[in-house]
């Protein structure tokens, strides 16, 4: 059922492979032997993509069922045997989209309910600094700068791309190049944004210097801005696949000096002893229980062997 849901989430065989933690092989050989045992074909395969059948599409509710009521056993009885308590300080970006931040926080409280749970939202830089200053025991960011000694984990990249409104000359594009970018009024995100520096950063390296006519601190707003003819915003490619981005159009950036999207949790030492922050990370590693709506909204990157 984990295999089942992560290709389900991933649509490709060497993502999904990678997120449970087998060979690309073995996973393609695991749905083939569950659709054997079911006599149904669960995916439709391609040179480009993978894609539930509509038997796929009616286990998988039921595979996630599964999935949440083994993790709520395993957590049951972890929560009988280890009293757990202290407290636990978190940070993290906003809409970050490699992992469900909320989903994580919702399966820690429900293993270990006496710990009390301190959660704040900021630019990754700043959750950086209260990291370093010893106010947060975890922070999830997008960023890799800054961090000197602290202990870095990389949890996931993705490209970031050009959103704009299809009426936009940009928009017709089928990828644009940096000088296309010249003269263009862009929405952006605040400076303590991992995302705005970074774009600020590849721009000024390849000459397409750029008018941030618009700033603000939320991704819906900035969707929206965009949206309404106000500018054209450089963004992680989950972003461009939500909902909210559904009337935008989204045009690849040049293949040379693209900026990813790195995501990654950061700790430091708190030295108060209490931190809960050990339970925490090895919750994460359980990934598909921590994984977001979003997961089912990315858009698939082609590939040469669909398994």
């Amino acid at each position: 059922m984990e295999y089942l849901v992560a290709l389900a989430d991933e649509r490709q065989f060497t993502r999904a492979a990678a997120l449970t933690g087998v060979s690309q092989s073995g996973l393609s050989a695991a749905i083939r032997s569950l659709e054997d045992e079911l006599g149904s074909s669960l995916f439709t395969r391609t040179t480009r993509r993978v894609e539930p059948t509509e038997a796929g599409l009616a286990l998988l509710p039921h595979a996630r069922s599964m999935l949440a009521q083994a993790a709520a056993a395993r957590d049951a009885v972890v929560r009988s045997t280890h009293a757990l308590s202290g407290s636990l300080h978190v940070g993290s970006e906003q809409c970050l989209g490699i992992v469900d931040v909320a989903a994580l926080l919702e399966r820690f409280h429900r293993r270990f309910p006496l710990v009390e749970i301190h959660f704040v939202q900021a630019g990754s830089h700043e959750l950086v600094a209260r990291v370093r200053e010893g106010g947060l025991d975890v922070a999830f960011v997008a960023t890799t700068e800054h961090l000197g000694s602290l202990s870095q984990t990389e949890l996931g990249r993705e490209p970031v791309v050009l959103v704009c409104p299809p009426e936009h000359p940009l928009a017709s594009l089928g990828r644009v190049d940096w000088a296309d970018l010249v003269g263009e009024d862009f929405v952006d995100l605040d400076p303590s944004w991992a995302a705005r520096p970074v774009n600020d950063a590849v721009c000024a390296e390849h000459g397409a210097h750029r008018r941030v006519r618009f700033t603000v601190n939320d991704v819906h707003t900035l969707l929206d801005l965009v949206e309404r003819g106000l500018g054209v915003a450089m963004v992680p490619r989950h972003v461009a696949a939500k909902p909210q981005a559904a009337r935008l159009t989204t045009v690849p950036l040049p293949e040379t000096g693209t900026p990813g999207w790195v995501v990654s949790v950061v700790t430091g030492h708190r030295g108060t002893g209490a931190s809960a922050a050990p339970q925490l990370l090895e919750l994460l590693a359980d990934a598909p229980a921590c994984r977001g709506a979003e997961a089912d909204a990315r858009i698939a990157e082609p590939t040469g062997d669909p398994a």
